[in-house]
């Protein structure tokens, strides 16, 4: 059996809320058809360069809900799972204040990989390979190298030691989203929540009475996300913590 994992981060800091990761796993057998069918959906809507949250706007609004409708479909259905961590600035304790950035950014992003996903109790008669898909890390070469080590090595360690998950050398791999369709669905839901987080949505521009015609159309595809949510996770907060809930 195999796995396939690809993750991506948002801005690290900002307002109210910071340090965003999410990402989305998917069986290796689920994997040709969903990504398929969700190519196929761009392709017949013209969409046919790189679709991300940065490029939303009111020409291109209906296009993206429709592409997130069978987005959701997947994960409605089980065959994707999706996961969003991020963290309120009120909460940051007071000793990370003198840990370097990309050590706290690379710790964070272990944290959310090792645990998020359920890795650690995936077990088996045989051995359950992950394939570990990132979007590319802004950090220097020697943190990127030391980090892909740490995710390779993360089936040894103690947390895992029940777990039937192997992590190959060739398998933790930094990639371009514009070649993933998953990672390109991925960075509209985390941006998002990063979006609507801090508050984005009420921003009016000096000058202006009213909000911008791209900040109402984010704000639009925001609504349909939640929605989608909502199907899933009724009476939903978006800053809620979910990681009580049994649901998929």
């Amino acid at each position: 059996m195999e796995y396939i994992l690809y993750c991506d981060e948002s801005t690290q800091k900002s307002s109210l809320y910071s340090d965003f990761f999410g990402g989305c796993i998917i069986s290796g057998k689920d994997y040709p058809h969903v990504t398929s069918e969700l190519n196929t959906k761009k392709t017949e809507l013209h969409l046919y360069g790189e679709v991300k949250w940065s490029k939303v706007t009111e020409n291109y609004l209906s296009k993206y809900i429709e592409l997130m409708a069978l987005f959701f479909s997947f994960i409605k259905t089980g065959k994707i799972k999706m996961r969003i961590m991020f963290r309120d600035n009120a909460d940051e304790p007071a000793e990370t204040g003198n840990i370097k950035a990309d050590a706290k950014y690379l710790n964070l992003y272990y944290q959310f990989i090792a645990n998020a996903f359920g890795l650690k109790h995936l077990t088996g008669d045989k051995p359950i390979s992950l394939r570990i898909y990132i979007d590319r890390l802004p950090i220097n070469s020697k943190n990127r190298i030391e980090f892909k080590k740490r995710l390779i090595n993360m089936p040894g360690t103690d947390n895992f030691s029940n777990s039937s998950i192997i992590v190959r050398r060739d398998d933790v791999t930094e990639v371009h989203s514009h070649d993933h369709v998953l990672l390109q669905c991925l960075d509209i839901v985390l941006g998002a929540m990063f979006f609507h987080l801090n508050d984005l949505h009420l921003i009016i521009p000096d000058g202006m009475e009213d909000r911008g015609k791209r900040t109402v159309a984010k704000g639009r595809l925001y609504n349909h996300i939640i929605e989608h949510i909502n199907d899933l996770f009724p009476n939903f907060t978006i800053n809620e913590n979910t990681g009580g809930r049994s649901e998929s």
